[in-house]
């Protein structure tokens, strides 16, 4: 019996060392798109939530994944990516609907699931960010893409962030 759980034990450890691995050499673009896919699916998962606590529970999962994401990107994807390419206006456009979100997150933060417009300012995110996922994948992502950046090593760096950041972020509940 123990030595089936030191087995199970080991190769727990072992499959966390080769996601971390895979995490590790991941390009920075798909680390977004990877961050992209899954909050569209928050989105769409709360469209179909009637229940008030459920939907107040994927609301504040949204706020945090969201709260991380623009914080990898403005410490590290955005300043790296500016010097590295000709269009930097769309980096300038990014960082202003960051702060747009911001501003709902922090609203939807606040409010109680039952209020009035609670439902409204998820819809309003959800357009927003689907807009902002829209114009990086489709015209900031080709432009990177095509630079001589290393996306690898600047993966690598937003991963560690990102983990250090949801790290933060639980142990302080």
């Amino acid at each position: 019996m123990a030595a089936t759980k030191k087995r199970t034990d080991t190769k727990k450890r072992d499959q966390d060392k080769v996601e971390q691995t895979e995490m590790e050499s991941v390009s920075a673009i798909d680390l977004l798109e990877k961050d992209h896919q899954e909050v569209d699916g928050f989105f769409d998962e709360y469209e179909t939530l009637e229940n008030t606590s459920e939907k107040e529970k994927l609301a504040l999962k949204i706020c945090l994944a969201l709260t991380v994401h623009t914080q990898i990107e403005e410490e590290i994807f955005y300043p790296a990516i500016r010097e590295a390419i000709d269009k930097s206006e769309l980096i300038d456009e990014a960082i202003v609907e960051h702060a747009s979100a911001k501003q709902l997150i922090a609203e939807i933060e606040e409010m109680d699931p039952a209020d009035e417009l609670y439902d409204a300012k998820v819809k309003v995110l959800g357009e927003q960010v689907r807009h902002h996922i829209e114009e990086e994948e489709d015209k900031l992502f080709p432009e990177i893409e095509s630079s001589e950046l290393n996306l690898e090593a600047l993966g690598k760096k937003m991963v560690e962030r990102k983990a250090a950041l949801l790290k933060e972020t639980t142990t302080d509940k």
